[in-house]
């Protein structure tokens, strides 16, 4: 299918073909008719990637601040690593879009193929052929209502927000600063709301146009009559309400508004607008009433709305972000809005960058409205995109299934550098796909698991998805004859865990799993230290993991299972590693907190005991401070200690003498060369056994059974 797609790195801004996206559960599949281009946001998002470096750090000083602390954390090398990875990524564009229902997976049957839509959200709703969108960002189009009306929905929902934090009463006196796209849609709104409206903005054009959407009354920002004129409109007393829809970095539109607000009035700010707020004389003496207006209403930025479809009560919250999307789309229904008279420009799909042109200024034309349009296509529908990078097959052949920030960082790299074939990469997102494949010279880009599982020339899978489809891919890799690696966790139960088993005995496959800190060069230095010891080990791990969000999806039951599960298994594999030794007993306990931000399984004391004696004690903890180095490793046997700090350092203590060491690196290298070392040669010990792996997972079931019952829990 066709995409506009911009290269974040270099700016280039274009229109290529990539897999149709993969939909989930509480998902909906639409073909495009039409997408809106909102230009204000579009215009900022394409400006920022066509920024050079430090142009793109002084417009994202947040983004800068975290680099650093991640540098005191993780190393220099490390960090830019991530940064290019980041950086050489292709972004999506669009949020607006129309079509027609391919398929759906809603949990409420509420989507049929052949329902006429409209979509909303940023990397859901983009400028494709297809597109894969949430549930709850999905309306249907009225019969009434064309697909280019419908394709305004989002940045109607967004205008309706602006309104509705207004409060607007019939009568009212309201201001619109800001009469682009946006502004000119609250017109409207308000005039149906029974407002008398004036508008502002630095356009003639604009002006003049936001007349004929309804405007009582509406002037340039630099005429000399404007506070006389407004103080007409209102009979001196101001306005009851002023909605800031212009997109500037100036401070001028918030200024201005408190000057012209009534006293007790209220200044609703739904553009991206400068905000220094000066207290004296307006806001202050006028007690005026500043309110932020959070895009298309509630659910935004909320993922157990928009990712997880998890609806609010109606009688609750009467408008959420869908519920906006349905009102305002039967507003147009009913002829209250008039949008075509908005639409200035339209393209079709291959002529995206034409578009662009007039929205960045390089080809300045009056506009408003500009959309995009989707033909129909015979040809357009693939799961997969063929590139033919490498000519020659290796005697590893590998696909991909997932290809975040993470596995372009950690894994792929280094299967490259290896030597395997890199055949298949599969992402739900097919610009994602398109993306990993294109950097890393993959031969195909598919958004289909099929595309690698039924691929017979694929004898090995890596596989790096959100930690509640790893079993499923591991057993169906398996039942496939193909050799697995497996990001942690394996599995996020036991009945999950047991289908693993079965799957791997039961068929030839190898299975690994990323417990990469084992492979780490100080972690060998120090297992060598105690060597045949024949000793019991003492082994302490504390963890300043740092404080993750309940909304964070890893911490979702249902999709990364928290971090008991999802992170503490690289510790527990620690811990057999050094102790080589099978894990007997589990106990754990977390603290307790009336605090709903908290979580306090993600604050634990864990206690491993094993067969030849040896005790793990594991510290995790997520109420610490960022400024201490997250993992300290400690082991104690036979008169001797070996430290390991953030595996950046470490240090031998033997005979009143302490050895530093200086090797660094977390082991994935490492993990990935021995994994592929022998696969490659049968004569080389494979590095992880099925028996440990099962362990290190079911520890971590026991340490929830553990918490659950205040017990010590004995494995199975």
């Amino acid at each position: 299918m066709k995409q506009v797609i911009q290269n974040f790195k270099t700016g280039d801004l274009y229109i290529d073909d990539v897999p149709v996206p993969a939909i989930s559960d509480k998902m909906v599949l639409v073909e495009n008719k039409f997408s809106l281009i909102s230009a204000g946001t579009e215009r900022g998002t394409v400006k920022v990637a066509k920024a050079n470096l430090i142009g793109k750090a002084k417009q994202r000083p947040d983004l800068v601040a975290q680099v650093l602390q991640n540098m005191k954390k993780e190393g220099i090398k490390a960090t830019l690593d991530k940064v290019r990875t980041k950086l050489d990524s292709l972004k999506a564009l669009g949020y607006s879009t129309s079509g027609i229902v391919k398929a759906s997976l809603d949990s409420n049957g509420k989507f049929r193929p052949g329902d006429r839509v409209a979509c909303a959200g940023q990397d859901y709703a983009s400028h494709s052929e297809f597109v894969g969108v949430p549930q709850n960002l999905v309306a249907k189009i009225p019969d009434n209502v064309s697909f280019e009306e419908a394709s305004y929905t989002t940045l109607g929902a967004i205008a309706l927000q602006g309104v509705r934090q207004a409060e607007p009463r019939l009568g009212d006196k309201v201001c619109v600063i800001g009469l682009g796209l946006l502004g000119q849609i609250t017109v409207q709104l308000l005039k149906a709301n029974g407002c008398r409206v004036f508008g502002i903005d630095l356009s003639p054009g604009l002006v003049e146009t936001s007349k004929k959407s309804g405007a009582d009354e509406a002037l340039l920002r630099n005429d000399d009559n404007l506070l006389t004129a407004v103080d007409n409109f209102t009979n001196g007393h101001g306005f009851d309400s002023v909605i800031i829809t212009a997109a500037t970095t100036s401070n001028d539109p918030i200024e201005l508004s408190a000057v012209i607000s009534r006293k007790k009035g209220k200044v609703v700010v739904v553009g991206a607008v400068k905000m220094d707020v000066p207290r004296d004389p307006d806001f202050y003496r006028k007690e005026l009433e500043l309110k932020m207006s959070c895009s298309y209403g509630p659910g935004r930025y909320d993922v157990n709305y928009e990712e997880n479809g998890n609806d609010y009560p109606l009688a609750y919250v009467r408008y959420t972000e869908q519920r906006n999307m349905e009102a305002f789309l039967d507003l147009v229904s009913q002829g209250t809005i008039r949008l075509n008279e908005l639409t200035t420009h339209v393209f079709d799909i291959l002529e995206a960058e034409k578009a662009y042109e007039i929205v960045m200024g390089n080809n300045p034309e009056p506009h408003i409205g500009i959309l995009l349009t989707y033909p129909g296509s015979e040809e357009k529908g693939s799961t997969s995109v063929s590139l033919s990078k490498n000519t020659s097959v290796e005697k590893l052949s590998v696909g991909f299934v997932g290809a975040g920030s993470f596995a372009q960082s950690y894994l792929v790299p280094h299967v490259k550098s290896w030597g395997a074939t890199l055949e298949t990469v599969v992402t739900t997102k097919g610009i994602s796909a398109k993306n990993v494949a294109d950097k890393f010279s993959f031969n195909n880009a598919s958004t289909s698991s099929a595309d690698i599982i039924g691929n017979e020339k694929i004898n090995t899978v890596f596989i790096a998805t959100p930690h509640n489809s790893h079993a499923k891919y591991v057993v169906d890799c398996l039942r496939s004859g193909k050799n697995v690696f497996v990001e942690k966790p394996l599995a996020m139960n036991m009945e999950e865990l047991m289908e693993v088993k079965d799957a791997y005995e039961n068929n030839q496959g190898q299975l690994m799993v990323g417990f990469n800190r084992r492979f780490s060069p100080l972690a060998k230095s120090i297992k060598n230290e105690f060597k045949n010891n024949g000793e019991p080990k003492v082994i302490n791990i504390r963890v300043n993991a740092g404080f993750i969000p309940k909304d964070h999806w890893t911490q979702n039951p249902e999709l990364g299972g928290g971090r008991v599960i999802g992170e503490m298994c690289h510790f527990i594999d620690l811990f057999q590693y050094f102790a080589d030794s099978r894990p007997t007993t589990v106990y754990a306990k977390c603290i307790k907190s009336n605090n709903d931000q908290i979580t306090p399984e993600d604050n634990i004391s864990v206690i491993v005991s094993f067969e030849d004696g040896s005790v793990g004690n594991l510290l995790y903890l997520a109420n610490g401070d960022k400024s201490m180095s997250k993992e300290l490793v400690e082991v104690f046997s036979g008169g001797k200690i070996g430290r390991i700090f953030d595996f950046r350092k470490g240090s031998i203590h033997k005979n009143n003498k302490e050895t530093k060491l200086k090797e660094s690196g977390k082991g994935h290298r490492q993990e990935v060369n021995v994994f592929l070392d022998s696969l490659n040669n049968r004569e080389v010990d494979f590095p992880l056994t099925f028996e440990s792996i099962y362990d290190t997972t079911q520890v971590t079931f026991k340490i929830l059974d553990s918490l659950s019952t205040g017990l010590p829990q004995q494995m199975t």
